[in-house]
């Protein structure tokens, strides 16, 4: 590679201090800071030229470096290369300068610059460009999404209230394509709704979506190990594109769609000042009639516009949209509970009941609810918007439970049925007085483990026998079992329903005719038995009697008797 030349300033000193000064080449180049070699080069061609000092006053640096170098060939003589046709080519997957230059010198034989002149002028007309397309990005490769700083007022045709409408903005890096629409929010589905319009306008998915560091794209904005929603990711994989956001506080790593907001901001919004909009979609139809134009115009340093670059650079390197729409789905960090269900929205829905206590992600539409586990779907449900209510799967319970559950009302009342009269009654009895007939389950599959360690003929029997005497619960039937009362026909009367019991709904409670019995006395008289010793006497004057043996004097059979009429306590007395 030549040494690079002195210029042309320090060739002038040299010649002056040689001509004029009469100094020794060492000493020019100890006062210069060129070499010695040089400065005797550059004394030799002065010589050869017939140049002394001082110089002509017509001769300038221009001039005088062509009368003491030797001049390359004529520009025209080498053949320009279309360097904008280079830096558009160069967005493409895998071209370099070298590719590009060897097809140049292919093409222009000895009229072809060298490699090094080549990216010589290719690197100053780069740097001739704007500061927005300095930046080199590959065909296809990048969205840069953001919002913009200004909104569109909203009139409520209503209620004459405005209302700001925030303004989203979505460029491709290579062509500068961009798409603009008005959205209500910033919020998590207002976001998701606006990137899903974006790539049905581009009609394809970039590999990478270079967002902004706001709350509904990143959840922890970091410079090495930013972390997105998880909403977010979910339509990043379903489009085949990552995410890799800007740097916070660094706009210069989305520059594109920071010039792309700009330019919507002075080619749309701007001419849409005068105009009064009463709904959010008569002002998206004017930004997509103005963003027609936006698209077309034609760039100042580029041939084309971001419309023509678009369809020959990025259209075909996107990747093809999926067949189906990506349907907007929320996460949440669930924990199994102990009755193996998650609380989603405040519904629950049942899971597998081997991982009671773990944590799953829960991923929820408006129609289903996807319960995963270390990256894997262990449950499926339907969305369900009933608060505190629950949806449950059979196949997520324990074997005991799903054996539970097989038994309804109508199951128990049918195979008592099946057994005898007296069982079923015995079956509707527990429904009958339990505040809710779920309660009564574990007392009908008693009586059915009963039949298995008895047999349905003994248990309907003995349900037979409960029912005679008011009180068929699972205890009493039970005892009755035991000690086989159930095969004393004698001893019980039939009975194929239950029977009638008091007014309060207790199984103690008997009526007052389970202690009231009648007898006749020897006198004539009736009396009534209430427990075992007392009786009244009913025959005139109302008397207690209190029978019972000799104590301390007092006759045999002594009587407690009351006057049925007007008495005094003192007239109380013993007979």
């Amino acid at each position: 590679m030549p040494a690079k030349r002195s210029a042309m300033r320090k060739i002038k000193d040299v010649l002056r201090l040689k001509f004029e000064a009469k100094l020794s080449h060492e000493r020019i180049a100890a006062a210069t800071g060129i070499s010695k070699g040089a400065v005797s080069k550059y004394v030799q061609r002065a010589l050869e030229r017939g140049l002394g000092w001082p110089l002509p006053p017509d001769l300038d640096e221009v001039r005088l470096e062509s009368l003491l170098f030797r001049q390359s060939a004529p520009r025209e003589h080498y053949a320009v290369p279309d360097f904008a046709h280079v830096h558009q080519e160069l967005k493409r997957k895998g071209v370099t300068l070298q590719l590009l230059w060897e097809e140049y010198r292919a093409a222009q034989g000895e009229r072809a610059y060298r490699y090094s002149q080549y990216c010589e002028h290719y690197h100053r007309y780069r740097g001739s460009l704007a500061r927005s397309m300095r930046q080199l990005h590959r065909a296809g490769e990048k969205l840069f999404i953001d919002y913009s700083g200004d909104t569109a007022a909203v009139i409520d045709i209503a209620t004459g209230e405005v209302r700001n409408a925030q303004i989203f903005v979505a460029v491709m890096g290579a062509s500068k394509y961009a798409y603009a629409e008005a959205t209500w929010t910033q919020t998590l589905p207002d976001w998701i709704a606006s990137n899903i319009r974006a790539l049905e306008f581009m009609n394809g998915a970039p590999a990478l979506l270079i967002p902004d560091n706001l709350k509904s794209a990143i959840k922890r904005a970091c410079r090495y190990e930013p972390e997105a929603t998880s909403t977010y990711e979910d339509f990043a994989r379903h489009y085949g594109a990552a995410i890799l956001p800007a740097r916070p506080f660094r706009p210069k790593d989305k520059p594109a769609v920071e010039i792309g907001v700009l330019v919507v901001q002075r080619w749309i919004l701007a001419r849409l000042r005068n105009r009064q909009f009463f709904s959010l979609a008569e002002l998206n139809i004017a930004i997509a009639e103005l963003l027609v134009d936006l698209n077309r115009r034609p760039f100042k340093k580029l041939p084309g516009c971001r419309a023509s670059v678009f369809e020959a650079l990025d259209r075909p390197a996107l990747r093809p949209l999926p067949a189906t729409r990506y349907e907007y789905a929320e996460w949440a960090k669930v924990k199994v509970n102990i009755d193996y269900h998650v609380d989603v929205e405040r519904h629950y829905y049942s899971v597998p009941h081997a991982l009671v206590g773990q944590h799953l992600m829960a991923r929820y539409t408006d129609t289903t609810v996807e319960c995963l586990h270390k990256g894997g779907r262990i449950a499926v449900h339907v969305r369900s918007y009933e608060v505190g209510k629950f949806t449950t799967l059979p196949e997520h319970m324990p074997k005991s439970h799903q054996k539970h559950l097989k038994w309804t009302p109508g199951r128990l009342l049918k195979w008592g049925e099946k057994i005898g009269p007296g069982t079923r009654a015995v079956v509707q009895w527990q429904f009958d007085h339990r505040p809710h007939p779920e309660q009564g389950y574990r007392a009908c599959l008693g009586l059915l483990s009963l039949s298995k360690d008895y047999g349905e003929e003994r248990l309907e029997g003995a349900c037979r026998r409960a029912l005679t005497i008011g009180c068929p619960t699972g205890k009493r039937i039970k005892m009755i079992l035991v000690a086989k009362l159930d095969q004393h026909p004698d001893m019980f009367p039939a009975a194929e329903t239950a029977a009638p019991t008091a007014t309060r709904s207790h199984a103690n409670v008997r009526g007052a005719n389970y202690f009231r019995s009648e007898s006749t006395m020897t006198d004539g008289t009736k009396t009534t038995d209430e427990g075992d010793n007392c009786t009244i006497s009913r025959n005139g004057p109302a008397r207690f009697r209190i029978n019972g043996p000799t104590l301390h004097g007092l006759p045999a059979e002594p009587r407690f008797e009351c006057s049925t009429r007007p008495f005094s306590w003192w007239q109380v007395f013993w007979l």
